[in-house]
């Protein structure tokens, strides 16, 4: 804190969290604010069916924008853990932002998008690791939201998820975390985002589509289908070509 002059005490604001973070083969990474200087950060993991937060060993306080947090993976069953990171400075903690995984992970789900009018499907396996060794007691968690919103509503569910009622022309975006009882865990994957297309244009879309499904079959008539003979042209013997024979005499031979 600063005492200024007239007896008024100023507080430094909190530095701005990281952004951008993301884990790739347990290697954390995030974006700091261009704008903050005098920065560290500290991560912290959550092993898995806990809800204590515990610092990563050799990325506390630190000032880098990375740090391998591979010592963590044996710490925690199946290697699922949660990580965070948060800023500091001069005694001032930004909020902390969760990682996620942009290439996926052993708990982490993989999943496709595939947007209709009015519609999100978020396409999901039953046949995944976590989810057999977890068999009834484990579901999908898919958050969704309109782009730059917080994705704060969710549905839950075993499978593939179809979100409907949605705006039509706007770009809505997921994040898919796995559930063990009522708890999240491991690393959820990193935000995906698809626009919801009009019905007009969805029709237009795929009227090419719609009109070949529509045709019959193609049928041949069989004498289109029979062997067409093939034509012989005759052989005509080319004629002998005859030519003048044209004389060249250089310029010596006509002084002589």
């Amino acid at each position: 804190m600063l005492h200024l002059p007239d007896g008024a005490v100023f507080s430094e604001a909190p530095p701005a969290p990281p952004q951008d973070i993301q884990v790739d083969n347990w290697l954390l990474r995030w974006s700091p604010d261009p704008d903050d200087g005098d920065v560290t950060y500290t991560a912290q993991y959550s092993s898995f069916d806990s809800c204590v937060w515990t610092d990563v060993p050799y990325c506390v306080h630190t000032s880098l924008n990375s740090c391998n947090v591979s010592s963590i993976k044996a710490r925690s069953e199946y290697g699922c853990v949660m990580l965070r990171v948060q800023a500091e400075r001069h005694g001032q903690n930004s909020p902390s932002v969760q990682a996620c995984s942009k290439h996926g992970h052993l708990c982490t789900p993989d999943f496709i998008l595939t947007a209709s009018p009015g519609s999100l499907t978020v396409h999901l396996s039953r046949n995944t690791t976590f989810l057999r060794e977890h068999a009834d007691h484990a579901k999908y968690r898919v958050y969704y939201g309109k782009k730059e919103e917080a994705l704060q509503d969710y549905k839950d569910g075993p499978a593939s998820v179809t979100i409907d009622e949605l705006q039509e022309g706007q770009r809505y975006c997921t994040r898919v975390q796995y559930l063990y009882f009522k708890q999240t865990e491991g690393l959820p994957t990193c935000t995906q985002c698809e626009l919801i297309p009009e019905s007009a244009y969805f029709f237009l879309f795929q009227r090419g589509r719609f009109k070949r499904w529509l045709q019959p079959p193609y049928t041949f008539r069989e004498h289109l289908l029979e062997t067409i003979p093939e034509l012989f042209l005759p052989i005509h013997s080319s004629t002998e070509e005859h030519y003048d024979v044209i004389t060249s005499m250089s310029p010596e031979e006509l002084r002589e």
